[in-house]
């Protein structure tokens, strides 16, 4: 199986499935120095583990983040991280009546096709507990990201079904906002619907999908490759590598397509002696280029796909038959989303920026 490792020079390659004995995650790029123990995933691996509020599944995982490698005496070599977080809860059974049964919306066909052997349970390498590493990964990227030049990422639920946030300036909103409320948004009032929204979708034995912005402030003007690299290019890879997206914008987005180029062109000027634009329709890159200013992504994130509801489906035989999905899942992919898209972003802005000091020192 190719396609497990992400970056350039930081580069992090995973492996593990949902219902094996553990993931691994394998952090290259690092440089020496930097502070680095197992409490600095804590934070970041307890908002994304499962069984954390009522809004989630209620798989019981610690998630505690083990580092085999890389780091002596707290602080890292310089040569390859290793971490380790172990599968604890695992309840295969709930999967061995479904075994020969493709779920929709999920990629048991299509695994199927590419390998004609899979692990059906809980989606093995599709699963989105292989994101439990990236997280821990996103972890040292945002430490080196705040190091070197006081970088932070922030993202949160801007969308459940057609409840939607009001958020003012995007490079205004802190963690501590966020992690307020168990759905991730700063937006109180329109935290509370979502919350009510999510709880009847569960009593209805169904799933409701959203959206999740993000940005990144501190980010030098001058990062990414102009062509096949560009920043925008590795971080839409990078969001779309996670489980259940299936769209990603950054700046005005879509808005684009309706929009004239003297209302849509960002105007330049000097702040401080430094070059800003007077807005950020751009989204913090030009020309694939970051361009100081903040930079603003937003995902839209599908419904969970596993329900405990009949639907109708085929057998790995071709046979129509019908798959109710028992386990246990989120009602909303979002909240628990967040932690896993700031840290896909980290880890590119992270490799950007060793790759342009190679570039400039």
């Amino acid at each position: 199986m190719s396609g497990n490792t992400f970056g350039h020079t930081f580069r992090v390659t995973t492996a593990g499935e949902s219902h094996g004995p553990a993931n691994v995650a394998i952090v290259d790029g690092v440089p020496p120095g930097l502070p680095l123990c197992a409490s600095d995933f804590a934070f970041d691996l307890a908002r994304r583990r499962p069984g954390q509020s009522s809004l989630t599944t209620q798989r019981q995982e610690a998630d505690e983040a083990r580092i085999l490698s890389g780091v002596f005496e707290g602080r890292t070599t310089g040569t390859s991280i290793a971490i380790l977080i172990e599968n604890q809860d695992q309840r295969s059974r709930d999967y061995s009546a479904i075994k020969d049964r493709y779920r929709p919306g999920h990629a048991d066909y299509t695994f199927d096709a590419k390998y004609g052997h899979r692990d059906y349970r809980g989606g093995g390498r599709s699963s989105a507990r292989e994101t439990a590493v990236r997280v821990a990964a996103g972890a040292i990227a945002k430490k080196l990201l705040a190091a070197a030049h006081g970088i932070r990422v922030v993202g949160w639920v801007d969308q459940v079904g057609d409840v939607v946030a009001q958020i003012g300036d995007p490079s205004a909103v802190h963690v501590e906002e966020v992690e307020q409320t168990p759905v991730r948004c700063p937006d109180r009032d329109a935290a509370e619907r979502m919350i009510s929204l999510i709880e009847q979708v569960r009593k209805e034995r169904d799933s409701i999908g959203g959206a999740a912005s993000l940005c990144a402030t501190g980010v030098p003007a001058g990062w990414g490759e102009p062509v096949f690299d560009k920043l925008k290019a590795d971080l839409g890879k990078a969001l779309f590598s996670l489980p259940a997206v299936l769209g990603v914008s950054y700046g005005a987005g879509f808005d684009v397509a309706s929009a004239r180029g003297s209302d849509n062109n960002d105007l330049f000027g000097v702040e401080n002696d430094r070059v800003v634009t007077r807005s950020n329709r751009h989204g913090g890159m030009l020309g694939g280029i970051s361009s100081g200013m903040p930079i603003v992504l937003r995902c839209a994130v599908k419904p969970t796909s596993s329900l405990p509801q009949p639907q109708e489906t085929v057998n790995d035989r071709g046979e129509a038959t019908t798959i109710v999905t028992k386990g246990r899942h989120d009602p909303c992919l979002l909240p628990r989303f967040i932690p896993m898209a700031e840290a896909m972003v980290a880890i590119v802005l992270a490799d950007h920026m060793l790759r342009q000091r190679a570039v400039r020192g």
